[in-house]
């Protein structure tokens, strides 16, 4: 090797020392982030520098219009880090040449000879023209991507130093494919990037860092932290997943109780209703003696009764129902369970016995009329247009009969002991006979047989009392007959008995009974609608037995069927001295006196003045 060759090759030495000082010094700048106008007169310096360790003059300037940001420059394994590189040298690619050609085995490890003009003919390395071409494709995707920069204009370059710039881009490493091999795409999450931080990425991930343990660590560290934090958002994406599907399960099983909850509450409260509310056939079952209540209810159950014989069971030990009978019940399906629970409660019968059609009501203190019209409406149902196979005119011919009624006679001595005569001036002799109640008829019933179960309960209902008349200067028809008096007259069982013993006062005293419930029954009026003015305009004139304001004592027979309280009170009177007694039209309220002249200021005070207003 000669001197020269000696002499250039510690030039190249000082000028790559040189550059790698200029170089880092740039990159320390570019670190402190100074603005890219006195970056870009550093590089201008370092170039100069460059060209007069190579004994080149300087020529030109970098271009301020574009600037790469700091990477790493690898040329024939050296680095030579630097903040920006422009697109044009100042020296001429001829003087470069010349400098480079004896050292241009430092430079790479497989020399190769290019020819730039036809009188030069040197050898560069492969890795240098590869370079060139990676920073000429580098230059051009900077110039794309990164907004216009203010600048002032190139100076003129000479071909051949435009030239010898091209030939001086970065060699690509195996660093950048191991970092690209680091941080895999799903580990990374989505950036949303500006076009200035999309083009710093590229420069970025294109110009590396020397291939030291260090100098990698310090490339590769704006990847590193990248993979991390895509772990880190892959944890939180899987957080908020799981939390999404507990959140969504959650949901599920409060709906689903929520169903499970309103299907239950539906379902119970449809056991307790009735099966069907339009029935009107009954159907017949018998509790076995012993039975407990589950069994009960799966009897209901198996006669389609109810709907559940669990739901029963617990019912019935909600509502403390534990004394059900034994034998024969006609049920319907239109009862509630609450209602044959009730039902069951009271005493079977026996023996087996025709269901149920319907059901009569008899109000108390109905007169016959009254009850003949009772007969012809079911009350089983809330229909009141549901009719009964009875018939009004029936019923009336039925109490007139004489056949019949000597028949009832034989069948109940005490009840009829002394019943009124036909001729004995009474309406019907029946009247008052028949007890106020709600009755059960069958397909089979008739209406004779009805109007038997009537008598029936009232002579089962006397039955107390049959001894003990005679004590109380009384017979049957007499107790029923003021009775019917004081069912009208009263409301309570306090003014019943006071009420009874004024007419017992009176009887006893001769005078008459004076109520004008016997003179609108005379008329045909009692059980009527009538107003303040018409009972106070009553007729107490009227020529008839029942006119007890003209007649003294008793009238020939009862005037309405009494109730069981109206009975017992004419029955156990009050002991008083009251003679009078008046009703205040507007309260009800009975005001008792013993003379004359204190009942007439009671009459006038209580319904006289009210009327008149």
């Amino acid at each position: 090797m000669t001197k020269d060759s000696n002499e250039k090759d510690t030039q190249s030495s000082s000028f790559r020392d040189q550059i790698l000082r200029d170089l880092e010094e740039l990159k320390n700048q570019r670190l402190q982030e100074e603005p890219l106008a006195e970056t870009n007169e550093e590089i201008r310096a370092s170039l100069k520098a460059m060209e007069e360790a190579e004994g080149t003059a300087p020529s030109s300037t970098v271009d301020e219009s574009f600037a790469i940001p700091k990477q790493t420059l690898k040329i024939d394994g050296l680095d030579f880090p630097g903040e920006y590189l422009a697109e044009e040298t100042t020296a001429s690619v001829e003087e470069q040449e010349a400098s480079h050609l004896d050292s241009s085995s430092q430079f790479s490890e497989e020399p190769v000879v290019q020819q730039v003009e036809p009188q030069i003919e040197e050898e560069f390395d492969n890795t240098v023209e590869r370079n060139l071409a990676e920073l000429r494709n580098l230059a051009a995707a900077a110039e794309a991507a990164l907004p216009p920069v203010e600048s002032t204009p190139f100076e003129e370059s000479s071909e051949e130093q435009t030239m010898l710039v091209e030939k001086l881009p970065l060699e690509e490493t195996p660093v950048e494919e191991a970092v690209e091999q680091e941080v895999a795409e799903e580990d990374l999450p989505e950036l949303i990037l500006t076009p200035e931080e999309e083009s710093q990425e590229v420069l970025d991930d294109t110009i590396i860092a020397p291939q030291t343990t260090s100098d990698k660590q310090e490339a590769t560290g704006s990847s590193v932290p990248r993979r991390r934090s895509g772990k880190k958002h892959s944890r939180k994406k899987q957080d908020k997943t799981a939390k999404r599907i507990v959140a969504v399960v959650v949901a599920i099983v409060i709906i689903a109780l929520s169903v499970t909850g309103f299907v239950g509450y539906t379902y119970v409260k449809s056991c307790l209703d009735p099966i069907n509310a339009q029935s009107t056939e009954n159907v017949q079952v018998e509790i076995p003696e012993g039975s407990s209540t589950l069994e009960i209810g799966q009897i209901l159950v198996d006669n389609k009764l109810i709907k559940n014989a669990t739901v029963f069971n617990y019912y019935s030990k909600l509502k403390s129902y534990n004394n059900y009978q034994s034998g024969f019940y006609n049920l319907n399906q239109s009862m509630s369970l609450d209602d044959i629970a009730k039902t069951l409660q009271e005493a079977g019968t026996a023996t087996a016995v025709d269901p149920i059609a319907g059901k009569v009501l008899i109000v108390e203190g109905y007169t016959i009329n009254q009850i003949a019209e009772a007969i012809t409406l079911n009350s089983n149902t809330t229909d009141k247009n549901d009719k009964t196979p009875f018939k009004a005119e029936d019923f009336l011919a039925t109490v007139k009969n004489p056949e019949f009624i000597n028949r009832m006679v034989a069948t109940y001595p005490n009840l009829f002991a002394t019943l009124p005569a036909a001729d004995s001036g009474v309406l019907y002799q029946l009247e008052g006979y028949l007890f106020p109640a709600v009755y059960d008829y069958t397909k089979e019933t008739t209406i004779e047989d009805l109007v038997e179960q009537m008598i029936a309960t009232m002579d089962n209902r006397l039955q107390p009392y049959y001894s003990q008349l005679e004590a109380k200067g009384l017979n049957v028809n007499e107790l029923l007959t003021l009775a019917s008096l004081v069912e009208k007259e009263g409301s309570t069982d306090e003014d019943r008995r006071n009420i009874a013993s004024v007419f017992y006062n009176r009887i006893n005293n001769g005078m008459p009974l004076q109520s004008n419930i016997a003179i609108l029954y005379a008329m045909g009026k009692l059980g009527q609608e009538t107003t303040l003015a018409e009972d106070a305009a009553i007729d107490t004139s009227i020529a008839s037995p029942y006119n007890i304001y003209q007649n003294t004592g008793l009238m020939p027979g009862p005037v309405d069927s009494p109730s069981l309280a109206a009975i017992e009170a004419t029955f156990n009177a009050n002991k008083t001295e009251y003679f009078y007694f008046v009703a205040d039209v507007t309260t009800g309220t009975v005001y008792f006196s013993t003379t004359i002249e204190e009942h007439n200021e009671n009459v006038e005070k209580y319904v006289n003045s009210k009327i008149n207003n």
